[in-house]
């Protein structure tokens, strides 16, 4: 073969279409075009017209358009009047199918612009990785258990260290800044008074009306005073309580430490040898387990006044006769109960929350991502802690 042919045209072909049209249109030719020319072992690519996206778009290039051919591709780029990137995506292709070939590409005939940025490209296309297979039922049950197993383990550690610096505060040989300690208790103690109260006084008035409701078909309301007395003393304001301070003051933990952690304060106490289980973590977990069993009693109390107010408005009774009633029919066992509830919701707020401030990530929107992690595991665990408090307690007869 003396040379090679295309689809296309001729390079006098190329040529007497371009003069064509610009005698006829007054312009120069747009239509995009090549032809392969030459020798096969000299092969040659011919450009001409506009290779611009707005007047012609991309031309193709089949990719065993050289499967002829051997040798290095040339080019002649003469007849062509303008070009952008479809020209570089062109050349891209054509480049891709001289490596496929096994030819040699000569860009020295294109504008140097073009191989400027041709130049900038990859020398191969990249591969399109496989997808990844899901691994089998057993394996992703079994990476699952490990990665708990080792949540837990790693929680347990924190919670151990934690205990270590708190019994070493008591002899004053703690990390532990008092001034931290009191801020924190502040944070989660009085100012947590107003929003704590609202809602189990709330809590404590509908469980007043909806006993009066069910009730009064069997003529005892009176036993409202004992339903919402022992309801607010065992469950109510220990659950509630805990899952204002979840939503409040854990996610405050966990936001507050992940920024440290994207500030790279964390590390710098680690360079430093300050450990952070007494620095940090300490008076965040010890200011919550000191003020919890507080709140819970502060909200037992606003609950019951709670249902007080609406079982008055609602009840021919005295209000001597409802509190008198309440303190007779609810045990001091109730409120021993409670308060052991509320300092191991505490426990568990502050410690995971601190985990997940811990484990966060170093950018902005990690922050709010382990706020709200750190939330919604605090109220499911809470939920699932006070699950296995019925248990124990209807187990041990309390």
């Amino acid at each position: 073969m003396s040379h090679i042919m295309t689809e296309h045209a001729s390079h006098a072909a190329l040529q007497n279409a371009g003069q064509t049209a610009g005698q006829s249109a007054g312009q120069p030719f747009q239509k995009p075009v090549w032809a392969l020319e030459g020798e096969p072992d000299a092969p040659r690519l011919v450009l001409a017209g506009t290779w611009t996206v707005q007047n012609g778009g991309l031309a193709p290039f089949p990719p065993d358009a050289l499967a002829q051919a051997h040798g290095t591709l040339t080019f002649d780029c003469q007849g062509m009047t303008d070009w952008d990137s479809a020209l570089v995506a062109f050349l891209w292709d054509v480049k891709q199918a001289t490596g496929h070939a096994g030819l040699g590409f000569e860009p020295e005939g294109l504008p140097q612009a073009a191989q400027r940025l041709l130049a900038l490209l990859p020398a191969t296309a990249a591969t399109k990785a496989p997808p990844p297979q899901r691994p089998p039922l057993l394996e992703r049950v079994g990476t699952r258990t490990l990665a708990v197993l080792d949540e837990t383990g790693t929680v347990t550690e924190l919670a151990l260290e934690t205990a270590r610096e708190a019994a070493r505060s008591l002899t004053g040989r703690s990390g532990m800044r008092t001034k931290d300690l009191l801020t924190d208790i502040w944070n989660a103690g009085p100012a947590a008074l107003l929003i704590v109260g609202v809602v189990n006084f709330l809590v404590g008035a509908i469980l007043a009306f909806v006993g009066l409701v069910e009730l009064r078909r069997f003529a005892a309301e009176i036993y409202v005073a004992n339903l919402v007395g022992i309801a607010c003393a065992r469950e109510i304001a220990a659950i509630m309580t805990a899952i204002v301070m979840a939503g409040r003051t854990g996610g405050a933990y966990a936001a507050r430490i992940s920024t440290m952690l994207g500030n790279e304060e964390i590390d710098a106490l680690m360079v430093f040898g300050i450990p952070v289980s007494s620095y940090i973590l300490l008076p965040s977990i010890l200011s919550l387990g000191l003020m919890m069993p507080l709140l819970y009693i502060y909200g037992t109390l606003i609950a019951i006044l709670g249902g007080f107010v609406v079982s008055i408005s609602m009840m021919d009774i005295s209000p001597i006769g409802y509190l008198t009633t309440t303190f007779n029919g609810v045990p001091l066992h109730e409120f021993v109960f409670g308060l052991t509830k509320s300092f191991c919701f505490a426990c568990f707020i502050g410690l995971a929350a601190c985990r997940v401030g811990l484990k966060a990530g170093r950018s902005a929107a990690d922050v709010g991502i382990a706020a709200t992690r750190a939330v919604v595991i605090g109220i499911v665990g809470i939920i699932a802690m006070d699950a296995i408090f019925a248990i124990l307690a209807n187990t041990l007869g309390i």
